[in-house]
């Protein structure tokens, strides 16, 4: 199992946990570029991003996190700690049910 496929399953075990809507696009040349997951939360759309720890974006991954950040999606970047997504999961969560 490589570092990064270590990370997109804790991605995922923490996804699973909170009930999230999320896919995983197959990337074959045809369509737009895409992130990792891809998901939606309590109608909040969001992006993730995996990366063995101490990776960084590719310039590609770049600009397709800023589109969709430009239209307030949230975007993670996630190189082994999923703290920031889970604690965006609870608040997202919490924001609605009270």
């Amino acid at each position: 199992m490589t570092p990064e496929y270590r990370v997109k399953v804790k991605i995922r075990e923490v996804l699973k946990a909170h009930n999230a809507y999320w896919h995983c696009p197959i990337q074959n040349g045809l369509g737009a570029p895409s992130l990792d997951f891809i998901g939606c939360y309590y109608s909040n759309y969001f992006a993730v991003e995996a990366k063995a720890p101490g990776k960084k974006m590719t310039p590609r991954q770049v600009v397709t996190a800023r589109e969709i950040a430009a239209c307030y999606g949230k975007v993670f970047l996630i190189d082994g700690d999923t703290r920031e997504l889970e604690e965006w999961l609870d608040n997202i969560r919490a924001s609605w049910l009270g």
